[in-house]
């Protein structure tokens, strides 16, 4: 998949990052929002590892909320892989996020549109109000060939950025260049 923007006349194009696992999504997300502090609003996922092993998943909201998204440790009738997903967790933590950050926020921090978010109605529900609002959508969104997933790539208002680990910081910089241009 090459860089594109599908719309480039767009004046508030959504942003949205995608690659394989471990390409450093998150990282460059991290350091866009360090990079706008004030106007961000959202969430972040990280890693949850434990002597080298990776045991799950937490929700890391802009102002500080922390929540446990997966674990193989958790008990529930949702399953990606070996990870039990967390449902509540996600939707009273995560979409209350991007919710409060639609109403306070310049840019909605979504990390990640995935499997394991899907299970959620309100999380799904939560991406399309921000997808349709006048605020800009900076997230990761899953490479998986989900409709939910397609039908977001396919809006003319996204930029799709793939990252592979080699090209993360030129993909950073046009996303600034993207985010800070002039309005016409």
């Amino acid at each position: 998949m090459r860089d594109k923007i599908l719309n480039p006349l767009s004046t508030r194009p959504h942003i949205l990052i995608t690659g394989q696992p471990r390409t450093g999504k998150t990282t460059l997300i991290a350091e866009l929002v360090a990079r706008w502090p004030d106007r961000c609003g959202g969430f972040l996922t990280e890693e949850i590892v434990e002597k080298g092993r990776r045991l799950g998943f937490r929700l890391r909201t802009l102002d500080g909320r922390l929540g446990i998204l997966a674990s193989i440790h958790l008990s529930s009738p949702y399953r990606v892989g070996r990870y039990g997903v967390d449902v509540e967790s996600l939707e009273k933590i995560g979409v209350e996020a991007v919710y409060k950050a639609l109403a306070e926020k310049e840019i909605v921090v979504i990390d990640e549109i995935g499997k394991m978010e899907l299970y959620s109605v309100r999380f799904q529900e939560a991406v399309l109000a921000t997808l349709d609002s006048a605020r800009r959508l900076l997230g990761v969104i899953h490479l998986a060939p989900l409709p939910f997933l397609h039908k977001i790539r396919l809006r003319p208002d996204v930029a799709l950025f793939e990252v592979d680990g080699q090209n993360n910081e030129r993909i950073k910089k046009e996303i600034i260049s993207l985010v800070e241009a002039k309005k016409q």
